[in-house]
């Protein structure tokens, strides 16, 4: 019994030995399980952790990663702008004093902008269009098409290329937002993305899997364009996937506390907790 109970003890030691979300040089299970985590998270993983932070961080092809995931039995999305006051948030700090952080699983930057914070592509807030879609050419990363939509309502998701939203979404959604470029198109890596680029910066994308799981990433060191995208094609599996921005790309996890600032920024996706899953 005396021993039974020191392996029990020493299991459960184990279990709570976890590092927070955002820290890239340790490699620990979100799950309390001994061994190395893979480099993307299984359904069994995700689905069934207790642990209360939607993000947990990774390492592909020897680059830390932070992955958070959007369930639509727990999670709503949402894309935000600027607050009561009408002034553009431009930032997570000030999205964070706007909202009660119990509600929030995590928020990200949502998509490229202009000078005043405002998107330069579709972007649709609780149902109000306030820009529409940009079909333009152009020099730029949001430019390098083709590029896409990410959006939603009632807890269904996904992203498109341009074209694709342009030519198949008649009703608008409750949320959205455009930019550039696709990292995965149809399964298939964007053609204009070699396999490791030389431009390496801090980037962040979103992608739809098989189940309807929306799967946020950002990286926490310089990655190129071809390895994001590997990750969401190899690891993630997810059909599509679209890049948000790179060098301004920020995290809030309120779960762990991290709260990235820096240069300001312009849309952002916050996603919520549902109060209760449904039946």
């Amino acid at each position: 019994m005396k021993r039974l109970a020191l392996c029990i003890v020493a299991l459960l030691a184990t279990a709570c030995d976890q590092q927070p979300a955002g820290e890239p040089v340790t490699r620990t299970r979100i799950d309390g399980q001994q061994g190395a985590p893979s480099a993307s998270p299984s359904p069994a993983e995700t689905l069934t952790s207790q642990v209360e932070s939607a993000c947990r961080s990774v390492i592909f092809e020897n680059t830390p990663l932070t992955h958070c995931l959007a369930v639509p039995a727990r999670h709503r999305i949402e894309t935000a702008l600027a607050g009561e006051d009408g002034a553009n948030y431009r930032g997570l700090q000030a999205l964070s004093a706007a909202l009660d952080p119990e509600t929030v699983a995590f928020a990200m930057n949502a998509g490229m902008f202009d000078d005043e914070g405002d998107p330069v592509g579709y972007f649709v807030e609780g149902g109000e269009r306030l820009k529409e879609l940009n079909t333009a050419d152009g020099e730029g990363n949001f430019h390098m098409k083709p590029n896409g939509v990410f959006y939603g309502s009632d807890g269904s998701w996904a992203v498109r290329s341009t074209e694709d939203f342009l030519a198949n979404v008649t009703e608008r959604p409750a949320f959205g937002t455009q930019s550039g470029p696709m990292l995965v198109i149809d399964g298939k890596i964007h053609p204009e993305i070699t396999a490791d680029g030389p431009s390496r910066l801090v980037r962040n994308a979103v992608g739809v899997d098989g189940q309807g799981r929306a799967h946020f990433v950002i990286s926490n060191a310089p990655v190129s364009f071809g390895k994001l995208a590997r990750f969401y094609r190899d690891e993630l599996e997810t059909p599509n996937a679209l890049f948000l921005d790179g060098s301004v790309s920020a995290l809030w996890n309120p779960a762990t506390g991290r709260l990235d600032g820096g240069a300001p920024l312009g849309p952002l996706i916050v996603v919520t907790k549902r109060a209760t899953a449904p039946q």
